[in-house]
């Protein structure tokens, strides 16, 4: 009696690289591979690592004030409280007509009064508290307030002083003059090294500062910002 013979069979086999380079694994056709082993690691290509360049960037702005203050004083001491009162009411009137003449809004001046008792007389005391931002009228008022009523009136010295929205404005341009200084920097480095500069990947404010300083004019301040 004649044996049947078997059937033949192909195998395929494969050799490729996995995480474990001990061991080797076999493919049969199809691409499936044999019970108990692993599947073989994805061929598909590693991305190219992101190039970057970092630099950082400073700038310094200034700007002179924006607004001036000053305080004018007038008083009277008399034995009468009524006499007291007349002598300041009228320089006082004086004072504000003069103002109103020269432009300066009622918005930008104020006026407190004090009266009181004294041993043997009555004192009124009034002070014309006036902002500016025109330094030119401001000296052309107190120039004429001292030549007009002399040593009967007081005049302090303007007090210089930046508004809050005049500050806020000169930190965000150290901000983007700081900003902008790097992305210049930054570009010049790429194109010594023959690459494109893309899109910036994070922008940092580490360190601001601000002091207060005086410039050719003495009676006048600038504030400076570096970032």
């Amino acid at each position: 009696m004649s044996l049947q013979q078997t059937p033949q069979s192909r195998v395929f086999v494969e050799l490729l690289p996995w995480a474990d380079r001990g061991r080797e694994n076999y493919l049969l056709s199809g691409g499936e591979t044999l019970p108990g082993l692993r599947r073989p690691l994805s061929s598909a290509p590693a991305q190219t690592p992101t190039r970057e360049v970092h630099v950082s960037g400073t700038a310094e702005v200034s700007a002179s004030p924006d607004r001036a203050q000053v305080v004018v004083r007038v008083s009277s001491t008399k034995e009468a409280a009524a006499e007291a009162k007349k002598s300041v009411c009228r320089r006082l009137d004086y004072i504000t007509q003069s103002l109103r003449q020269q432009g300066v809004q009622s918005e930008n001046v104020t006026v407190t009064k004090d009266f009181k008792r004294l041993e043997n007389a009555y004192h009124m005391e009034a002070e014309v508290c006036i902002t500016f931002t025109e330094f030119g009228k401001m000296q052309n008022i107190c120039n004429f307030l001292v030549e007009k009523l002399d040593s009967s009136v007081v005049i302090s010295q303007p007090q210089f002083y930046h508004m809050p929205g005049s500050i806020d404005n000169l930190r965000r341009q150290a901000c983007l003059a700081a900003v902008e200084n790097a992305r210049r920097k930054a570009q010049e480095v790429c194109n010594l090294v023959g690459q494109t500069l893309g899109k910036p990947l994070i922008i940092k404010e580490e360190e601001t500062k601000e002091w207060e300083g005086q410039i050719d004019d003495p009676q006048s301040s600038r504030l400076s910002m570096h970032v």
